[in-house]
């Protein structure tokens, strides 16, 4: 009699083991969620909406024409936008309003008045041109719109004879940049649009989109 209580407790004991052995499997699962992210664009446009090439093949001295050249957001991103304007300068003789001559001396061929909205980072003589840089004082979001950099510009009145049939160009470049991660948001637009700029000018030194006037 007392072997079979000793059998049964022994098997009573492994059983307990079992029973305790299995509580130390772990609850578990398994779940995943796909995150997609879209990389954003910067883009835009220059258009002159008013100027008129065929209509300007040749040019008087003091004429005045219209040119417009503005940029168009067409990105999705915010974006801090730029222009360059080169102004063709020859040495030439003027004359002034009442028709008496100045001397021969180097003359930017084109002037013009440009908007409040528009800020002059810096200008400086590259080759036969002095070409000027300009920010624009806001932030460009998507499909927004500049005022016009000038909406006019007004050849020089050189006397008769010195540039006839000659080709002068003004050559105008647009550049944007994002706005986001690139600058010290605590800092006015101007100076946030220059850190910008100067980023621009190290990202795409020697490439395509190169600009004409370098760091400033």
């Amino acid at each position: 009699m007392k072997r079979r209580v000793v059998k049964a407790i022994a098997l009573c004991s492994v059983i307990g083991a079992l029973a305790i052995g299995g509580t130390a499997a772990y609850l578990t699962d398994y779940g995943a969620v796909k995150n997609t992210f879209t990389v954003g664009k910067v883009d835009i446009d220059l258009t002159e909406p008013s100027w008129v090439p065929e209509d300007h093949e040749t040019m008087e001295p003091t004429e005045t024409m219209e040119k417009d050249p503005q940029i168009t957001n067409v990105g999705k991103n915010d974006a801090f936008v730029y222009m360059e304007v080169s102004v063709p300068v020859r040495e030439v003789i003027t004359a002034n309003e009442d028709g008496s001559r100045n001397a021969s001396t180097a003359t930017e061929l084109f002037s013009y008045n440009k908007s409040q909205k528009w800020n002059l980072m810096g200008s400086k003589i590259i080759g036969e041109n002095k070409v000027y840089l300009y920010n624009y004082t806001e932030i460009l979001s998507p499909e927004q719109v500049t005022e016009p950099l000038f909406k006019t510009v007004t050849f020089a009145n050189i006397i008769e004879g010195q540039l006839d049939e000659q080709s002068v160009d003004m050559d105008i470049r647009a550049y944007a940049i994002q706005t986001a991660n690139t600058d010290d948001k605590e800092a006015d637009v101007n100076s946030r649009a220059k850190a910008a700029y100067n980023k621009y000018v190290n990202q795409n030194d020697q490439q395509e989109g190169a600009t004409t006037s370098g760091n400033v």
